[in-house]
């Protein structure tokens, strides 16, 4: 039976004192989920909230890490920092990681190998924009992201990968990909893996679905049998919206 789970991506909101209040209130409600429940809080954030959430069912992630171990990459966050904070998880290949900070297959490849030699499992993203979904590219754009950075794992490594699959036109939009473009999608995702991995890790993988998911469309979403769960933006910033996500899964 593969993990279901839901997300919560804070992405460069609350400043620490709102992010604590924000983790203690979930810590609260959050009592016996069905699904794994998951915060990716800013970097400041993470130490304070593992102490906070240690005897609680969420995970906690970073939202990035470095593409390099050490060294004199002012600004940067490796993933052995991450992990020695306490979080469990880590959001790579994020749409908006690719399109502002301009990170390719190659940092992205080596992002994904350091956060698992750090025991980290990346929460990897993948989706097309716009453009590339009038013209009928979907799936072509998604097959060479998988192929650019995941799909050169061991079959034990990738088995600690979680996908989430983020139509960029939908993401902030107020547009959702309809439950059935999800599901096509999804099942699409789950034969790539299948045709490189084969059909039990395919089978174990838990592929979430991000992009506008919120608490009066998530039930819907979720019904779909390749749909695993939710990578939840704006919606994860209040409690009793990110708890209905929760129970709708």
């Amino acid at each position: 039976m593969r993990k279901k789970m839901v997300a919560g991506n804070w992405k460069m909101n609350k400043n620490l004192q709102e992010g604590v209040a924000l983790a203690t209130e979930l810590k609260q409600l959050v009592i016996n989920p069905k699904c794994e429940v998951v915060i990716a809080t800013p970097f400041i954030h993470l130490a304070t909230i593992a102490q906070l959430l240690k005897d609680s069912p969420i995970a906690l992630a970073a939202e990035n890490c470095a593409d390099k171990p050490a060294g004199a990459f002012t600004g940067e966050v490796s993933a052995e920092m991450v992990k020695s904070t306490g979080a469990q998880y880590c959001i790579l290949g994020h749409s908006e990681r690719r399109a502002y900070y301009h990170e390719d297959y190659d940092i992205l490849r080596e992002k994904v190998l350091l956060a698992l030699q750090n025991q980290l499992k990346p929460i990897f993203c993948i989706g097309e924009v716009k453009e590339e979904r009038e013209a009928g590219k979907q799936n072509q754009v998604v097959k060479a992201q998988l192929e650019g950075s995941v799909f050169n794992l061991t079959p034990e490594q990738f088995q600690n990968i979680t996908l989430a699959y983020e139509p960029v036109w939908a993401i902030g939009t107020g547009l959702t990909a309809t439950p059935q473009q999800a599901q096509e999608m999804h099942a699409y995702i789950r034969s790539l893996i299948q045709q490189k991995y084969g059909e039990q890790i395919a089978q174990d993988t838990t592929i979430l679905y991000g992009g506008s998911c919120n608490a009066k469309n998530a039930a819907e979403l979720f019904q779909n049998p390749d749909v695993d769960g939710g990578l939840i933006g704006g919606a994860s910033l209040k409690a009793p919206d990110f708890l209905t996500i929760i129970n709708a899964r």
